[in-house]
């Protein structure tokens, strides 16, 4: 395997100058991890496809060597695979991030008077600005951090603070979380840094500020590192980046608005907490019809690695489930399909299975309610969008869906009509029976096993452990901080081992965080 390219066209992009020289060239996959992409060769419009490729204008050479210990054939834009400005770009947000979060450098980087002088001058953009904050630890220590969530991934302990100092800390903490991102020299509250008006479809510049207004720094801190779970950190806040086209206040506007809607709105860790045993217990049948009959499954995966969620609308209807529950569905379902992620692949396969589809089928809310998703709370989530064997009918039906997507989401539509369609991006040896290949294969519901969820009780142990956690993030921190401020390959090598640490610690909390679902008992999820 060739670990290193390096080819320098003037102002004309290398890889672009190969597919216009050789429209036949072929990529071969060669991740020895994954059986099912091993070896096989793929035309370089299903690799754009499912890397959603961007490149600078003028590149001057494009590394295929991840440093480290990151994946092989790592996407460009992704943790070990940045262009030095797009390694800026993510040390700008980090450093407008940790501002957020309240999270002040090391000690130790600060008694370094070059280091201090850097971080009292620079702003996220790189221009001239005050930034006492962080050098005077004002935003950290501007009030107590609040108590986790029920389910936070980061401890927090405080016996020595009667209530009454709590809630006034709280609201000083609230105020200072606004003042210090609003004081002069900043725009980051700025209606103008999410998005234009006729551009914030979702209105996130609003959110941003509500997020700031009733959220302290430590829950912003708890909900973003509660959503890292087994990601790299890096891999979280680059999604955010590439969805805004590397605008750094756009991109943290995404980020902040995410995490107010993730722990305000939707409850997500809760949602993921209770999953299908406590849905049983409680008789939410709502929920639990959804899962049974399968309206929506992952199974499989693409010619890519991508795994695949295959959606039934025929076994859809309408007044069958609450908008409420279908929303929670759709957040178990997306929740569900990260844990099947395994690097490089970063994204999902979606195929919208038409067959037998009718009007009666047609419900526009939770179709909403999925795009929202995909494009304001899991940027950068989907691969592509398969929609297979629709019926004439659908197209007036996709004349109006058409409209609510956004350009990039949109070119990741593809309509199949045959199986050998859909065969362009799953392999036929994968495809089963329901959709057209030989594989005998169909969804079942398997029931939750008696005593699968009781690490869940089991606070002692989950109380301890997240302390631990605790230790690894702050260290993630303090050597982000290192790493902002560096240009030695030492800092970044450094993050990235953290970053293991981090996800190997993941991999035992996980049962003490994460009720189990029918992908834990089908053996789909593992993430060792």
């Amino acid at each position: 395997m060739v670990s290193r390219l390096k080819l320098v066209f003037g102002r004309f992009s290398p890889i672009s100058i190969a597919l216009r020289a050789s429209p036949v060239l072929l990529f071969t996959y060669s991740d020895s991890r994954d059986s099912q992409t091993r070896g096989k060769e793929f035309p370089p419009s299903a690799l754009a496809a499912s890397a959603d490729l961007r490149f600078p204008p003028s590149p001057d050479f494009i590394s295929l060597k991840p440093p480290f210990d990151m994946p092989q054939n790592q996407a460009p834009g992704r943790p070990g695979n940045l262009t030095p400005e797009q390694e800026q770009k993510l040390k700008d947000l980090w450093t407008i991030v940790m501002r957020t979060f309240g999270v002040s450098p090391p000690p130790t980087l600060l008694e370094s008077s070059t280091i201090t002088s850097t971080i009292s001058t620079t702003s996220v953009n790189g221009s001239a600005e005050p930034t006492s904050e962080i050098v005077n630890g004002d935003v950290s220590t501007n009030g107590e951090k609040s108590k986790k969530k029920r389910f936070g991934i980061l401890k927090r302990k405080d016996k020595d603070k009667d209530k009454d100092k709590k809630d006034k800390d709280r609201e000083k903490s609230k105020e200072s979380n606004v003042s210090n991102l609003t004081r002069t020299g900043s725009t980051l509250s700025s209606p103008t840094v999410g998005a234009d008006d006729d551009n914030d479809k979702y209105g996130q510049s609003k959110q941003f500020k509500e997020a700031l207004a009733e959220m302290t720094p430590e829950e912003l801190r708890v909900a973003f590192w509660s959503m890292v779970k087994a990601d790299h950190p890096d891999g979280l806040l680059l999604r955010f980046l590439r969805a805004r086209k590397w605008d750094v206040k756009k991109a943290h506007v995404m980020m902040v608005s995410t995490m107010h809607w993730r722990l305000k709105e939707m409850d997500v860790e809760a949602i993921v907490f209770k999953g299908e045993g406590a849905a049983l217990a409680e008789h939410d049948e709502g929920f639990l019809k959804q899962i049974r009959l399968g309206k929506s499954y992952l199974h499989a995966r693409d010619k890519l690695g991508r795994p695949i969620c295959t959606v039934r609308a025929r076994l859809h209807k309408q007044g069958d489930q609450t908008d409420e529950a279908m929303n929670r569905y759709t957040v178990y379902v997306m929740e569900t399909a990260r844990m099947c992620l395994k690097d490089p692949v970063d994204t999902a396969t979606v195929i919208f299975d038409l067959s037998q589809f009718s009007l009666a089928n047609m419900d526009y809310a939770p179709v909403k309610f999925m795009v929202k998703c995909f494009e304001a709370h899991y940027p950068e989530s989907l691969g592509i969008c398969v929609v297979y064997k629709a019926p004439w009918i659908f197209q007036g039906v996709w004349n109006i869906i058409k409209g609510w997507l956004d350009p990039v989401v949109a070119s990741k539509i593809h309509f199949a009509k045959t199986v050998d369609d859909i065969a362009q991006f799953v392999d036929r040896d994968v495809l089963w029976k329901e959709l057209g290949g030989d594989v005998d294969w169909e969804y079942k519901f398997l029931e939750p096993v008696p005593g699968e969820d009781d690490l869940l009780k089991d606070t002692e142990t989950r109380e301890k452990l997240l302390e631990e956690r605790a230790k690894i993030v702050r260290e993630y921190e303090d050597a982000t901080w290192t790493w902002i401020y560096s240009t030695s390959s030492e800092a970044r090598k450094a993050r990235h081992e953290i970053a293991k640490r981090l996800r190997e610690d993941y991999v035992g909390l996980d049962p003490y965080l994460r009720a189990r679902t029918v992908y834990d008992r089908m053996n789909y999820i593992q993430l060792n």
